[in-house]
């Protein structure tokens, strides 16, 4: 239903270290260009630092076929090694009335997981809910593992 907030969340296994996967999230976001350019075009620091809580990044990037802009707010939580984007601009927000993506790792019987959170509300109860973008980081997070293997 319009105007529900709703959930939706993913865990893939991160064999890459979830470490090296939360410094490259928060402090070199940029590097996704280079790692992923069939989903990521470009990463634009607009105000703050990377890696710093109250920053604003801008990305550039393809889903579903389609080029996209999103603009958030970053909030870095170095202990639980999660950062949270609330989306402040973009086309997501053409079909959701707000949308705040958090990823954070964790350790559990000596794997690293990298577990994605989508919080958003439906504009319309018609809009789809954001699948897609869920798995778009699901392909994403094992894409950026794949390049560390290399």
């Amino acid at each position: 239903m319009a105007g529900l907030p709703d959930k939706l969340v993913a865990q893939v296994a991160f064999k890459a270290g979830g470490d090296v996967f939360h410094h490259l999230m928060a402090k070199n976001p940029i590097h996704f260009t280079k790692v992923c350019p069939s989903k990521v075009q470009a990463c634009e620091l607009q105000q703050g630092q990377f890696g710093t809580t109250g920053s604003v990044i801008q990305w550039k990037y393809v889903l579903d076929g389609k080029e996209a802009i999103a603009k958030q707010v970053v909030e870095v939580d170095e202990e639980k090694k999660q950062v949270t984007y609330k989306m402040i601009g973009g086309d997501l927000l053409e079909l959701y009335k707000n949308m705040v993506i958090t990823y954070h790792v964790e350790n559990k019987g000596g794997i690293d997981f990298i577990t994605w959170t989508i919080d958003y509300e439906l504009i319309n109860a018609d809009n789809p809910h954001p699948i897609a973008v869920l798995n778009w980081f699901i392909e994403f997070t094992k894409e950026i593992e794949a390049h560390i293997f290399g």
